[in-house]
């Protein structure tokens, strides 16, 4: 078990004044309370969002100020046009959009749903954003990536040849993590300032669950958030850390409970694939190839 940060909660927030702070899947769940914190703490906060009708009935219930913007990241053009319409620094980007175990489907570009808007989607968006970034991109992970026998399978990245929902899931949690670590390896061998850093929930009660494949495993998780899993505002905790606090780069925070499920946020552990440069580099090669989109000139 990991030392919980002191039980450091919302109430801990350092202010956020003058911070501009975009947070992507922000109409629900996690990215719903971290924006909502965020705000809250003075941050001017930029819900990303691929319903902008929802994102704007949330945006008048947030304190602070919010604004809403369009991001679709399972279809590339979405997230060019979002970067492209970017004007002037950006202090945090939050990658916590994603989906979980879905059945199988594709994005507008073809690629695998889960890897396509989980991972790829979030590699182009904060590459385009990167020359405006001047503080940290924080990207929300998963203590699956650390499940026996979960890998990247660059034979089959697309899932084409089979789909399994939950092994795409894990696929594309452990790319978040190789991306976070291949992405500070370049800020730093570009003398950049911005850091790179990745959280994790734990397992936390959110709407996430609901688009699961198969209506027997809607029943049990529905059954298991309601008897293991910890509140939206718990499993928030860990990425708000992740955005405020002074950490090295390529940090992973999670919850400090047993097994990462629960608790107050803590160091996370790596599975060893997740702290493979070697499959870090890899994954970013071919990730550019996919996306058309590279590491920015950030001189």
């Amino acid at each position: 078990m990991s030392t919980p940060h002191e039980k450091w909660s919302a109430a801990d927030l350092p202010p956020q004044t003058g911070r501009t702070i975009v947070v992507t899947g922000a109409t629900s769940g996690l990215g719903a309370v971290t924006a909502r914190e965020l705000a809250r703490a003075g941050a001017h906060v930029v819900l990303a969002v691929r319903d902008t009708a929802r994102g704007e009935r949330l945006a008048q219930t947030l304190p602070g100020s919010t604004e809403v913007r369009r991001l679709d990241l399972a279809d590339l053009s979405s997230v060019r046009a979002f970067a492209a319409a970017w004007d002037g620094p950006l202090d945090v980007l939050v990658n916590n959009a994603g989906v979980m175990a879905v059945p199988e489907q594709r994005t507008v570009d073809g690629f695998e749903m889960q890897f396509g808007t989980n991972h790829l989607g979030p590699f182009a968006l904060t590459n385009l954003l990167l020359p405006q970034i001047t503080g940290r991109v924080v990207s929300v992970a998963s203590n699956a990536h650390r499940r026996p026998g979960v890998d990247i399978d660059f034979d089959d990245i697309n899932s084409e040849r089979a789909y399994s929902p939950w092994r795409a899931y894990q696929q594309s949690k452990l790319a978040d993590l190789l991306f976070v670590r291949e992405l500070q390896h370049r800020l730093t061998e570009a003398g950049s300032p911005v850091t790179a850093h990745a959280a994790h929930p734990g397992y936390a009660a959110t709407n996430l669950q609901s688009g699961s494949a198969g209506a027997a495993q809607r029943v049990i998780m529905a059954v298991a958030n309601r008897l293991v899993a910890q509140s939206d505002a718990m499993g928030a905790l860990p990425t708000l850390y992740a955005v405020t606090q002074p950490l090295p780069g390529g940090s992973y925070t999670g919850p400090g409970g047993r097994g990462e499920l629960r608790g107050h946020p803590a160091p996370a552990r790596l599975s060893p694939h997740a702290r493979d440069d070697r499959r870090a580099r890899r994954l970013w090669e071919v990730s550019e190839k996919l996306t058309a989109v590279g590491f920015p000139d950030l001189r």
